[in-house]
């Protein structure tokens, strides 16, 4: 019985001692959170899409004093592509920017007058606008309104009568143009696009020698376009704990 005393303490003795034992651990992993996305930075890319609307139209006599008629309204359609260049900052999940675009188009239409004496033919070819942009970002979403100046290169012509060719003009058409649109970033350098937006030139005089006719013209565009985003100011790496 002496004997087994000693051996029964030991054996209850030694978890407790394994315990006070010093042990070896690696530092915990850690796992950086994935980096935040950001809109802020200068950027490059392209739209095609199409665009549709109409002329407006009335003539005067030779004197632009005289009013003549107001005829139909003619429908003008065409396909718009081209690049774009701009600049968005965010603050919270609010970004504004700036972006400009050159388009090139075949946009044209024509319609005859009342009396049938008389066609007219409106055809752009270039456009271009500047606007700023504004809009609210979540997650990899980006909806924009965007608003500003345009301009657009016009070719007009006459026929007196129908199909004869009687003069014609080219020149060029500052006006105004706003929409909106839902951009998506695929990574934190590419993103797609869809916008739609509105113009309008104003209106412009063509003098045709004997007539004088009045234009007023718009366009509506529907467009899908990509983006490249540069990294100039892209957001400070997480700092990671160390152990």
């Amino acid at each position: 019985m002496r004997k087994l005393i000693p051996l029964f303490l030991c054996a209850v003795s030694a978890p407790a001692l394994a315990a006070d034992l010093p042990a070896e651990k690696g530092a915990p992993v850690y796992a950086p959170p994935p980096p935040v996305l950001s809109w802020t930075g200068v950027y490059i890319g392209g739209q095609i899409g199409i665009q549709s609307g109409q002329t407006s139209w009335n003539r005067y006599d030779a004197s632009d004093t005289t009013f003549i008629s107001s005829e139909d309204p003619y429908t003008n359609n065409g396909v718009v592509g081209g690049g774009h260049i701009g600049y968005n900052y965010q603050v919270d999940q609010f970004v504004f920017g700036l972006e400009g675009d050159v388009e090139d188009t075949n946009y044209n239409g024509n319609g005859t007058s009342n009396g049938n004496t008389w066609a007219n033919t409106t055809r752009a070819d270039v456009e271009a606008s500047i606007r700023a942009r504004a809009g609210l970002a979540w997650n990899q979403f980006l909806l924009f309104v965007t608003g500003g100046g345009a301009y657009a290169s016009f070719h007009v012509s006459a026929q007196n009568p129908p199909g004869v060719f009687y003069a014609g003009e080219n020149f060029g058409r500052f006006g105004w143009t706003g929409g909106g649109g839902l951009e998506y970033a695929l990574d934190p350098n590419w993103s797609i696009l869809i916008e739609d937006r509105f113009t309008d030139y104003g209106r412009y005089t063509f003098y045709t020698g004997t007539e004088n006719i009045h234009q007023d013209v718009w366009d509506n565009r529907v467009e899908a376009g990509f983006s490249y985003r540069f990294d100039f100011a892209a957001p400070p790496a997480p700092v990671v704990a160390k152990y």
